[in-house]
């Protein structure tokens, strides 16, 4: 491993003033960042590094491990810049809302500035950050096109909004609101429409409601600079005959593939014998794209037809949904079940949304 601080930015944690213990948190962190960009695959690398390298102490196996869990992607806006060697630049998330202390970073970047990429935790209760070296810096001139690369990260990926207690509840509150104006616009919560429709039947929809500028949903809605939401068909899906549209209280809104086929089929169990109607709900059970909620509101809906649509399809006489339902689920969609249920929507900052207005030189 090599003395601590040797490499990396050691000699850039020098002045800290009487915290003399963060200082050294900061030196053992960069030294560490070092031995992680000598490994091909970077901080997907860690687990490997974790489990060759017998020279780590506890604490380096502690911080790493931090590292493989905790860091954070996105775009931050310097607030206050690095003032001496050694002290943080002050960052704002432009993705999850949240205030980033970080260590690293050129003294020359500047409040107003931009930077884009990974922090990495220097300590637990997430007080002192540091870069992770790949980051990339934007000048403030830039400020509108790097509120678009912030807004597509949290369109894309709303977990990672999520880190911000508070934009949970700001998307549990705008979930609920966006689904009762879902609900008496369509009159009901769950929608099979042939595919070539849905885009113009939802977008129809979104503009009506206007009003609904700050969300951006992780998936199959995207935000444009003026915060207006628009419904976009996933990839692959105009090979389809129709799409299910399910906008459900705690799952939020999802979109699925032939779901008119797969509706038939529960409410047509010998249906089952045909190739092209089992087929859809294997897919269904094998996606990991597809949610269990699907299945559970057929099941529900068609209780009596249930049993004997899965038997045929999985081969079971002994199929129950009832006792083996959910520890099929559970069994097909692992990941679903690992996390608790998160909104489905994630409400963007109002400083994202200001700076995605602006126009060059009207800084």
């Amino acid at each position: 491993m090599g003395a601590p601080g040797a490499g990396g930015n050691g000699g850039d944690v020098r002045d800290f003033g009487d915290d003399g213990q963060l200082a050294r948190l900061v030196e053992r962190a960069a030294a560490l960042r070092q031995v992680v960009a000598g490994e091909a695959g970077g901080l997907a690398a860690i687990g490997r590094i974790l489990g060759s390298r017998r020279d780590l102490t506890r604490a380096d196996r502690e911080m790493l491990l931090g590292w493989q869990d905790d860091a954070v992607r996105g775009v931050f806006e310097v607030r206050a810049a690095a003032v001496t060697a050694g002290r943080p630049a002050i960052t704002a998330s432009l993705v999850d809302d949240l205030e980033y202390r970080v260590y690293g970073l050129s003294a020359r970047l500047a409040a107003g500035m931009f930077l884009s990429g990974t922090l990495l935790p220097v300590t637990a209760d997430g007080t002192a950050w540091l870069t992770s070296g790949t980051e990339t810096t934007h000048p403030a001139s830039a400020a509108p096109r790097v509120a678009r690369l912030a807004i597509d990260m949290a369109t894309r990926e709303p977990d990672l909004v999520f880190r911000n207690p508070e934009k949970v509840r700001q998307g549990w509150e705008h979930m609920r609101r966006d689904r009762e104006e879902f609900l008496a616009f369509f009159g009901a919560d769950e929608l099979v429409l042939p595919t070539l429709e849905a885009e113009g039947r939802l977008n129809a929809y979104y503009k009506r409601r206007r009003d609904a500028a700050l969300a951006a949903r992780g998936r199959h809605r995207a935000v444009s600079e003026s915060g207006e939401t628009t419904f976009v068909m996933p990839p692959g899906f105009f090979e389809f005959d129709t799409v299910g549209i399910i906008y459900d209280d705690v799952d939020g809104f999802v979109v699925v593939p032939e779901y008119g086929m797969l509706r038939a089929l529960f409410a047509d169990p010998a249906l089952a014998a045909d190739r092209a109607h089992a087929d859809v709900l294997r897919a269904y059970l094998r996606e990991d794209t597809i949610p269990p909620l699907p299945l559970r509101r057929l099941a529900a809906a068609y209780p009596h037809n249930a049993d004997a649509v899965f038997r045929r399809v999985l081969g079971n006489r002994s199929f129950t949904w009832s006792e083996h339902g959910d520890r099929l689920l559970r069994k097909r969609k692992p990941g679903y079940y690992e996390s608790g249920p998160l909104p489905g929507v994630a409400v963007l900052s109002d400083r994202v949304l200001e700076l995605a207005r602006l126009r060059k030189g009207r800084m």
